[in-house]
């Protein structure tokens, strides 16, 4: 199971990688805090100093179709903020 699913690049969270040493990922729902800041160190080679978490829930969607009421929703997801240690970066541009 892979703990890192993927970076979010989004304007909001480039500012704060930028002012406030912050990265923004995209994690597996199971994983907790100890298990995510262990996979940032070892695939980054930084030193994570505090992670914080989110947890968004499936959005629920209706449709009107001509075949009736389409109804459906969107995964659940987790989005882990990791504050690195100061003067330490993740550059996530590197190897394109």
């Amino acid at each position: 199971m892979s703990i890192l699913i993927k970076p979010i690049i989004t304007e909001k969270a480039t500012l704060g990688s930028e002012t406030l040493n912050t990265y923004t990922f995209l994690v597996s729902t199971k994983a907790n805090k100890i298990e995510i800041k262990k996979a940032v160190e070892t695939f980054y080679g930084v030193t994570v100093e505090k992670v914080r978490t989110q947890n968004y829930h499936a959005e629920r969607k209706m449709r009107y179709t001509k075949s009736g009421i389409q109804k459906g929703k969107t995964n659940t997801t987790k989005k882990a903020i990791v504050h690195v240690v100061e003067g330490e970066t993740i550059d996530f541009y590197s190897n394109i």
